[in-house]
């Protein structure tokens, strides 16, 4: 079995390939491999979408690289079981607004503008650990309840336009999405390989996913 992760110069990956690497070990030794190579990514049997920055660049880089194509091909296509990570999970939005109206993926029915808290008291970026509250069952979350934490980075989210799509969020001065998904796709906000046991149980949960 091969986990393809996308490098599409979108941020620093070693942290994401170590953690989905222990965690391969762990779940029967899968193979996990940072990849600019659309061939691996085709031949690939997990595909993650990591990204850090803003929504329009990560956009373009992504539709620029040599991988979009086989990373379409191999989730629209043949059901890859996909994941998104941070900007990863926003570009599976119909559009986001940061800077300027982009379109994303479509593959969820939602759009990613800026947080905006009630409280007034609440600093944006979002940054830190927050409590998940889980919206409905999924195997990625397995072994995982409400109110188990992850670490989140981000100024932007998703608003989801079919809330049937949204599978968790956090309380941080209203609703805030967490993780998203339909099918074989699924997006977290947060970043599972710095949120400890329960970001390492959602990795080895998404390598023995099987849909």
């Amino acid at each position: 079995m091969l986990t393809a992760i996308i490098d599409y110069e979108s941020g620093n990956l070693h942290s994401a390939e170590k953690a989905f690497q222990k965690m391969a070990q762990e779940t029967g030794g899968a193979e996990v491999r940072v990849t600019t190579d659309p061939d691996v990514v085709a031949k690939a049997d997990h595909i993650v979408l990591p990204g850090d920055g803003a929504f329009p660049a990560c956009a373009r880089a992504l539709r620029a690289s040599g991988c979009f194509d086989a990373m379409i091909e191999a989730v629209e296509t043949r059901g890859r079981p996909f994941l998104g990570i941070c900007v990863g999970m926003q570009l599976m939005a119909r559009k986001g607004h940061e800077y300027e109206d982009t379109d994303g993926l479509g593959w969820i029915d939602g759009e990613v503008s800026a947080i905006s808290p009630r409280d007034a008291a609440l600093k944006v970026p979002h940054m830190g650990w927050n409590d998940l509250v889980i919206d409905s069952a999924h195997p990625v979350l397995d072994g995982l309840k409400t109110g188990d934490h992850a670490y989140f980075v981000h100024s932007y989210q998703m608003a989801m336009t079919d809330p049937s799509q949204r599978i968790a969020h956090v309380d941080y001065g209203g609703d805030v999405t967490a993780i998203v998904g339909r099918d074989t796709m699924l997006g977290l906000q947060f970043h599972p390989e710095k949120s400890a046991g329960a970001g390492l149980r959602m990795i080895a949960n998404f390598l023995s996913w099987r849909p």
